[in-house]
């Protein structure tokens, strides 16, 4: 059963807008899936394989999105079901690359974490913005990470350059579309509490022996702290991207929003 959600929604907020959100099942992604529905959107959503995150959506795409085929998919069940977008959330991303620092990582390594977390945006912005141009309207979200800005080179260094390489390009699409009446932000967590998280913990525990709460501690601190002393929540995410999707979020365009509790002392 899924738990109570923590903010207070509008059921009306988003009532007939057609949203889609990559990698949606979990995590942030399906936070944001079920902000947008408790809301009154139309919400479709994207991953590689069905969970238990799919049973509330009324309509699920099985797709790889960063292979071109699999972004051809969404791009035509969305076409033939919706005939287009008022919302696109890029969510999906992926920080598995072997550790060891830059000379682990092979061209397909570089390839594959491109492709997901920089190319299936481009690709999909360039199927949906034009239809937002030609009716005046339209909100495109890319989630990036605070590894762009503070990057973590002997883990995650192509996943660094990846979604640096999305911010640039966040800033420039946005001000290529501004005026054309669609706006593009980005948002960029910090550390958050996900199932994939704590998995991930349980497996150091695993191997270390420590403590679930030693093992956070020694993450925060090796991204810096969070001064507010706790891990971000995946709603908590949602609940920005819902508000850069809203008519209150009207005047915001081309930036790029740091959620992660105060770890970036500067930007």
């Amino acid at each position: 059963m899924a738990t109570e959600y923590p903010f207070f929604t509008a059921p009306d907020e988003f009532k007939s807008k057609r949203v889609l959100v990559t990698g949606g099942t979990k995590g942030i992604g399906q936070a944001i899936v079920r902000r947008f529905q408790l809301s009154g959107a139309s919400v479709a959503l994207t991953a590689r394989s069905p969970s238990a995150g799919v049973r509330n959506s009324a309509f699920f795409i099985q797709a790889d999105v960063g292979a071109t085929s699999g972004v051809q998919e969404v791009v035509e069940r969305i076409d033939r079901e919706w005939g287009g977008l008022d919302i696109l959330v890029h969510n999906v991303g992926n920080s598995d690359e072997p550790q060891g620092g830059f000379e682990k990582l092979s061209d397909t390594v570089w390839q594959t974490i491109l492709d997901i977390n920089l190319l299936a945006a481009v690709r999909l912005d360039r199927a949906f913005v034009p239809g937002m141009i030609a009716r005046r309207t339209g909100v495109v979200i890319h989630i990036g990470s605070i590894a762009h800005l503070k990057p973590l080179p002997e883990v995650a260094l192509a996943y660094s350059s990846a979604k640096g390489a999305l911010r640039t390009y966040s800033k420039g699409l946005a001000r290529s579309v501004a005026s054309k009446g669609v706006r593009v932000n980005m948002i960029s967590p910090g550390f958050i509490d996900t199932d994939g998280l704590r998995n991930n913990i349980k497996s150091f525990q695993q191997i270390s022996g420590a403590s679930e709460q030693a093992i956070r501690q020694q993450i925060m601190d090796m991204i810096g702290g969070i001064p507010l002393g706790r891990a971000g929540r995946p709603e908590d995410i949602a609940e920005m991207a819902a508000f850069l999707a809203s008519d209150r979020g009207s005047f915001a365009s081309g930036a790029d929003y740091i959620l992660d509790g105060g770890t970036m002392p500067t930007i």
